[in-house]
C-alpha cells in the first residue's frame, strides 16, 4: 500500500468534514492546483482510503423513528455467513458486525416504531435458522457522529451533529 503523506491527510481532513466542498476550495486551502487535488482524491479512492461518499439521509424524515442495536446469539459461530445472507434481505438492517463478548453478532436497524420493531424481531430476525436469542437496545438519541481523526488519535475530530449535542447539553 502506498504511503499517505501530509497533503493527503490535509485533503482527507477537509473533505471528511464537508464532502460537498468543491475541489477548487480544497486546492486553495492546500496551496496546490485543482488537478493535484483531483489526482490525489482519485488515488485515495483507488487505495481504498476513501471508501464512499454521498449524503446521509435522516431516517426519521422517512418515518423510521426507532434506532436499535440488537445483540444476536447464534447456535454456532459457523452459521454467521448464512445468517448475514438472510439479514441482507431485511432492508431495515443497516449494519452487521461479527463480535466478541456475549453476542455472536451485533446489528443496527431502524424501525418505524416499537410495533414495527416487534414485528421485525418476532417475524423476521428470530425466524432465521441459527438465531438462538436476541437482546434489543433502543437508542434514545445519537450524541456523537464523527469520522476518525485524520492526524491520529491525538487530534480531535469535529462532531457531525453539533446542533444535536448542544440541544442535549443545554
Amino acid at each position: 500500500m502506498e504511503k499517505i503523506d501530509s497533503l493527503d491527510k490535509k485533503i482527507l481532513e477537509i473533505i471528511s468534514n464537508n464532502a460537498r466542498i468543491p475541489f477548487k476550495d480544497v486546492a486553495a486551502k492546500c496551496g496546490v492546483s485543482r488537478a493535484a487535488i483531483h489526482q490525489r482524491v482519485q488515488r485515495l479512492i483507488d487505495m481504498n482510503v476513501i471508501v464512499g461518499s454521498g449524503y446521509h439521509v435522516n431516517p426519521a424524515s422517512l418515518g423510521y423513528n426507532t434506532s436499535t442495536y440488537i445483540g444476536i446469539t447464534l447456535e454456532k459461530g459457523s452459521m454467521y455467513n448464512s445468517v448475514v445472507k438472510e439479514f441482507t434481505k431485511i432492508p431495515e438492517i443497516v449494519e452487521c458486525h461479527y463480535t466478541t463478548g456475549p453476542y455472536t453478532m451485533l446489528i443496527k436497524l431502524y424501525a418505524k416504531d416499537n410495533a414495527h420493531l416487534m414485528e421485525l424481531l418476532n417475524e423476521k430476525l428470530q425466524q432465521i435458522n441459527g438465531v438462538v436469542s436476541t437482546e434489543t437496545l433502543i437508542s434514545l438519541t445519537q450524541s456523537i457522529r464523527k469520522e476518525l481523526p485524520i492526524g491520529g488519535p491525538h487530534k480531535e475530530a469535529k462532531p457531525r451533529m453539533e446542533e444535536d449535542w448542544k440541544k442535549i447539553t443545554d
